[in-house]
């Protein structure tokens, strides 16, 4: 079987700390060293870092899949939209060298609130149920790649991340 199905989460973790680590590498070669990662004890309220960074702090939603995914849409949860600068960065990696790059930004400028998440689609559960129904997550919506903004660097992510309107 393919590693990348067989040790997904082990992958999730990886390509998170692989994007983590470049964002400290360029809060280092700026010289400010001010950049801080916080990561909530449980996953339920849509995102998965908190950075902070000479002021801005910003509630990050990772999504992850490999430069040959089909995939169209990402889940998101709505308690997204109550945090500050939340946003969703939906990182493309490189499934041998897992390098990182392109990226795909959902959000808005620094100190802005997401935008609205409310009217997308409700996502439903990936498994149906004993009668092959499978419910809808009233929590969730799914958002298009379409929505997304293209970023190709790991420096155009930490300037849209952290830079003032």
């Amino acid at each position: 079987m393919d590693q990348h199905f067989l040790s997904s989460s082990f992958r999730e973790k990886l390509i998170e700390h692989l994007f983590v680590g470049e964002l400290l590498k360029l809060s280092w070669q700026r010289g400010d060293c001010s950049l801080e990662i916080a990561r909530p004890e449980v996953d339920n309220r849509g995102y998965d870092l908190i950075a902070e960074n000479n002021g801005i702090v910003r509630h990050i939603q990772l999504k992850a899949s490999h430069l040959k995914a089909k995939a169209s849409k990402q889940s998101v949860h709505v308690a997204l939209e109550s945090k500050p600068s939340g946003c969703v960065i939906w990182v493309f990696f490189d499934q041998e060298a897992l390098t990182l790059g392109p990226f795909l930004f959902f959000g808005a400028k620094a100190g802005k609130s997401l935008p609205s998440i409310s009217n997308f689609k409700i996502a439903k559960h990936t498994k149906g149920n004993a009668q092959g129904l499978k419910a809808e997550r009233p929590e969730i919506r799914e958002i298009p790649k379409s929505r997304f903004r293209k970023l190709l660097s790991t420096t155009e992510v930490y300037d849209e991340l952290f830079k003032r309107v």
